[in-house]
């Protein structure tokens, strides 16, 4: 490998990666190539050049995981090779792990440090993912557990504290290599305790909840060029209603109605996502008792680019450009200010909306809240290959964090009943139809829930901080 070029050597080991990733079900394996590519950034070299072999292994790593973001923006523009503008997100990605291996360089020289630092600093930055307006959490490592018990510890910590596990995992596999095994033998017992507190969790007993969920297949973009109108998507969602069941809350996927006078043309007892461009443009979830919308909550993370357009007023030219080649209305939907918990018939929703589902604090704050169950109405049309699992075993964890179970109505994308092992019980992810839900209500409060990232962040600061002493060691041996 030594012979190869730097470049293609990082390249090559970020492309493992991301092949050791979401939604392949060894996942698992993750630390593995993980440990490769600390060791190789973090070899006694030039801070630069530590950041640059960052730089290429990131790039390749985001590449190969987000790949399905160049058929995407090949449809929006409707010209395939305009998918090539995926490319500068990917070095993006790249440059924030880049910036990430640059400040581990310069805060230690030892390569054994500098592992331990890297992988303290990697869960740092993965929680910086969740935070703002252009937050975009793709990829997380501690997703990499799905496929085993192990990813049961999220009710402790979260996603990130698997975070943790797997990239604490990968530097005890580099200090073995360096012929230190203490470390390692401390995460193989980790391994083992959450192994064992994975498979002896059972799922909670509560009042069974009924709901009719729908697949739908509606050219999303369509809707968005305004070639569908309101009236024919409402027409479509309400003949899948028909076959509601008694006792079911009816419930649609994101923007089902884009019109607030067809709101009454839905059926009583249901909760429907909306999108209402009149006035000040807004995605959310209403509750409809056949009389009123007595409550709504509304999307917490516009996303980026897609729904939040940033410096829209200082640059509008370029945004009039870009408008009239996709043919579409780009307008900023506001963030939430606050999240509400839906109520129908006594029974309490946490319901949010398509991305939202991929950040932990949104379905957090809402079981804190009261939520009993959570409901995702989501438009996965936007998604193509890899991106439709990815988002829907990304939103599984949520029910293992907050011990709920999960509700997903879709349009496109894969309509589920989400048990709180974060379990799909039903599924559907090919054509027209729907679900008849039976889930359970549930209460309670998750170490998650409690203490939120902090035990993870926590761990992740021991990491750095046991590269600070390996460094402190190594110039105390020299010296």
């Amino acid at each position: 490998m030594s012979r190869l070029p730097v470049p293609l050597v990082c390249v090559l080991i970020g492309i493992t990666l991301a092949l050791c990733n979401l939604p392949l079900q060894w996942s698992f394996v993750t630390p593995l190539p993980l440990a490769v590519l600390l060791l190789y950034v973090a070899q006694p070299v030039g801070t630069r050049a530590v950041a640059t072999r960052m730089w290429w292994a990131g790039t390749a790593y985001s590449a190969v995981h987000l790949w399905w973001l160049t058929a995407f923006l090949g449809k929006l523009f409707g010209f395939p090779p305009a998918g090539a503008l995926a490319l500068v997100l990917y070095a993006l990605e790249g440059a924030f792990l880049a910036v990430m291996a640059l400040l581990a360089a310069r805060l230690v020289r030892s390569a054994h440090a500098r592992v331990w630092v890297l992988a303290g600093v990697w869960v740092g930055l993965e929680w910086l993912r969740f935070l703002g307006p252009l937050a975009f959490p793709w990829p997380s490592l501690g997703y990499t557990l799905l496929p085993t018990p192990m990813i049961q510890v999220a009710d402790l910590g979260g996603v990130l504290l698997g975070s943790v596990i797997v990239a604490a995992t990968a530097a005890a596999l580099v200090s073995f290599w360096l012929d230190r095994r203490t470390p390692l033998l401390a995460m193989s017992a980790v391994w083992i305790l959450a192994l064992a507190y994975g498979v002896t969790r059972t799922s909670s007993q509560g009042p069974e909840g009924r709901a009719l969920l729908q697949r739908n297949t509606i050219d999303t973009f369509g809707r968005a060029s305004q070639v569908l109108t309101p009236e024919e998507d409402v027409a479509q969602y309400l003949r899948l209603s028909r076959f509601r069941q008694p006792g079911e809350v009816v419930i649609w996927s994101e923007s089902a109605i884009r019109k607030e006078e067809l709101v009454p043309q839905a059926p009583a007892g249901g909760l429907y996502g909306a999108s209402f461009s009149s006035g000040l443009r807004a995605n959310r979830v209403v509750a409809w008792d056949g009389q009123q919308i007595t409550s709504s909550t509304d999307k917490a993370r516009p996303v980026p680019f897609g729904e939040y357009y940033p410096l829209r007023q200082a640059v509008a030219p370029l945004w009039h450009i870009i408008e009239r080649q996709i043919g579409l209305s780009l307008t900023s939907v506001p963030a939430a200010q606050a999240l509400n918990v839906l109520t129908l018939d006594g029974v309490r929703y946490g319901a949010y909306v398509c991305y939202d589902s991929v950040f932990p604090w949104v379905a957090r704050q809402l079981s804190n809240k009261g939520a009993q169950v959570l409901v995702n109405a989501s438009n996965d049309g936007w998604y193509d290959g890899w991106g439709v699992q990815q988002h829907f075993m990304m939103g599984r964890v949520r029910a293992i964090e907050n011990r709920r179970w999960v509700l997903r109505s879709v349009n496109e994308g894969v309509a589920a009943v989400i048990d709180d092992l974060g379990r799909p019980r039903q599924t559907l992810s090919r054509g027209e139809g729907v679900i008849h839900a039976r889930y359970r209500l549930l209460e309670g409060q998750t170490l998650y829930q409690r203490w939120g990232d902090l035990p993870a962040l926590s761990l992740a600061g021991l990491m750095v901080l046991f590269g600070l002493l390996i460094e402190r060691s190594e110039r105390r041996r020299i010296s």
